[in-house]
């Protein structure tokens, strides 16, 4: 009975399922292969940190891919705002309390512009992106041509992507050595998400929809509690949580809210699923197609900023293949090229895989070459993954 129940349960929630399961695989072979150094709290809290910007790259990437589009401008488009950021605090002097809303701003139109020829004017999307990422190249070029690498010096912008939250709690007589305030706060989302769980499950119930036997549902729990713990404990062990990982959960919070919980989240799944369907009952495929490239703009953007305040510098080759990290991490987070299916959650999953899987190799000074091979082959699997599920599941 047992058996038969997680059969079901897996082969209903593969895509969702396989990735942790390659996740922890992942993991443990690492953890082997380096003699327990992949684990360590110094290698987590910079894999983390590492993830950022790709990760809201990915959130934004999925829904994109969700509606079934691309966007291949995304990487030097990241290159040239973080280096406009850069123009803005080093040559300009404006505040950073300035600078991070305009070029937000600024990767907000970036996304409309895209979307223009696909909504009005019917070109593909990759056409589009692709003159984007030539545009946006050219530009980065241009703007860091005459200097170089410009280097950021302001305290605060470079805050964001090197700095920690401050511990609250610090003791040296309770847990010494430990981050309390990570710890606190790992507790608090261990708590939420066992009551958010819960109480999910009670609607459904109440709905009579289909739910989890009860044994499961418990195994569950426990399972996903302990990895919350084992993660809150390990980042707690060197320095604890950092500004980027809270943007990072902050934007997956905001994205899982509006994917799941509103109307205009419901839109873009529909449009995917079946844009003319869509556009037949009433919803305006054009409208959704620019929110989703503005908001793609958005975390471009956000993700340039990251990126250049984690350097505390700006470079002519900033966004090199961040476009192919984003792609990746999305479809191995479970969005399908058909459109209509993928999880703002999934994208953050599908980044901390495809990263740990370059940290990895890094550890293991693998030779650059064979990483770009091992890219490319991660992403054809996650695609081939997806067509075969689909397959399977008609």
């Amino acid at each position: 009975m047992i058996v038969k129940d997680l059969q079901k349960v897996f082969s209903a929630n593969i895509r969702e399922y396989g990735m942790y399961i390659a996740l922890i695989v992942i993991m443990g072979i690492f953890q082997w292969m380096t003699g327990g150094l992949f684990l360590s709290s110094r290698n987590i809290a910079n894999l983390f940190n590492q993830s950022g910007y790709v990760a809201v790259l990915a959130v934004g990437m999925t829904l994109v891919i969700v509606i079934r589009q691309i966007d291949l401008s995304v990487g030097f488009l990241a290159g040239f705002l973080g280096a406009i950021a850069a123009i803005m605090l080093v040559q300009w002097h404006i505040p950073v309390l300035l600078v991070i809303p305009m070029i937000l701003a600024l990767g907000v139109l970036a996304g409309l512009i895209t979307a223009y020829p696909v909504a009005k004017m019917g070109i593909p999307s990759f056409v589009t992106s692709l003159a984007g990422w030539l545009i946006y190249r050219g530009l980065l070029l241009m703007v860091t041509g005459a200097t170089g690498t410009i280097i950021i010096p302001d305290p605060v912008f470079n805050q964001i992507g090197n700095g920690f939250v401050p511990d609250l709690f610090a003791s040296e007589t309770f847990l010494p050595g430990l981050h309390k305030t990570t710890l606190v706060l790992g507790f608090i989302a261990l708590v939420w998400f066992m009551i958010s769980e819960t109480i999910s499950r009670r609607r459904k119930e109440s709905y009579d929809f289909e739910v989890l036997p009860f044994y499961l549902f418990v195994m569950k729990l426990v399972s996903l509690s302990a990895i919350i713990a084992a993660i809150s404990w390990i980042v707690s062990g060197y320095n604890g949580l950092s500004w980027t990982v809270v943007i990072v959960l902050l934007v997956v919070m905001a994205y899982q809210f509006l994917t799941t919980k509103t109307v205009l989240g419901r839109h873009i799944y529909a449009v995917g699923g079946n844009p003319e369907a869509a556009e037949l009952s009433g919803i305006s495929v054009s409208k959704i197609t620019f929110l989703v490239f503005g908001s793609m703009g958005l975390m471009t953007a956000l993700s340039g900023i990251l990126f250049a305040a984690r350097l505390k510098s700006a470079m002519p080759t900033a966004g090199t293949l961040f476009e192919l990290d984003a792609i990746a991490a999305s479809y191995i987070g479970g969005v399908s090229a058909a459109g209509g299916v993928g999880k703002v959650t999934g994208a953050l999953l599908g980044t901390i895989v495809y990263m740990c899987l370059m940290n990895g190799l890094n550890l293991l000074n693998t030779d650059i070459a064979l990483q770009y091979v091992i890219r490319g082959g991660v992403l054809v699997a996650a695609v081939i993954f997806d067509v075969t599920t689909r397959q399977a599941r008609r």
